[in-house]
């Protein structure tokens, strides 16, 4: 089988979704032209409009087709409560494992030096303006047990304490299920520092 530039183009697209490598584009590109191409227009397609009509929330910075998310125009909101999080991700996984019932902000990423990457880039200049507004009075860092999320989280709850809001982060430790002797020491270290009463 020829291959054209065309196909190499396709494999080399494909590459660019996470997980995905040479042989896995390979596989892919191959699949939908041989086997599904009304697949491959319907995904070229949902493709096209999500790229024209999804953009992100004015006020927390989430994937949406509206100026402002449905959660951030939910009255039902705890405007109070305010979970930062690293990515539109992280927002599902919350919504969809808890009861948290208050408001969100996406960074899109976290602070990393070594990368280029600094508070500009992750909105929070948009997010000390939420927070000298008055009206949110917890904020809950939710960012990636990582050294980078560890820093951004710093950064961010030095930054809602010079407005004097209180600050939390989720705990992180020991999953459910999980047992101590598989677990890597920083994990267990950061179980014991969270520990609760009970």
């Amino acid at each position: 089988m020829e291959r054209g530039d065309c196909l190499q183009r396709l494999m080399a697209a494909l590459r660019c979704l996470p997980g995905v490598g040479p042989r896995s584009a390979q596989r892919m590109a191959f699949h939908l032209l041989q086997q599904d191409r009304d697949g491959a227009r319907h995904l070229a397609a949902c493709l096209t409009e999500a790229l024209e009509r999804i953009g992100r929330c004015q006020s927390c910075r989430t994937l949406t087709e509206n100026r402002v998310c449905s959660r951030c125009s939910d009255p039902a909101r705890d405007r109070s409560l305010l979970c930062v999080v690293e990515t539109p991700a992280d927002v599902l996984a919350i919504d969809q494992a808890t009861v948290f019932k208050g408001l969100f902000f996406v960074l899109h990423g976290h602070l990393s030096p070594l990368d280029g990457i600094g508070p500009e880039d992750l909105g929070l200049d948009l997010l000390e303006r939420r927070l000298g507004e008055g009206e949110v009075r917890e904020v809950i860092l939710a960012t990636n047990s990582t050294v980078e999320g560890e820093a951004t989280a710093h950064y961010i709850g030095e930054m809602a304490r010079r407005h004097g809001v209180t600050v939390s982060r989720i705990a992180h430790g020991v999953p459910v299920g999980g047992e101590l002797e598989y677990l890597d020491a920083n994990t267990l270290a950061h179980a014991f520092e969270g520990r609760r009463a009970l």
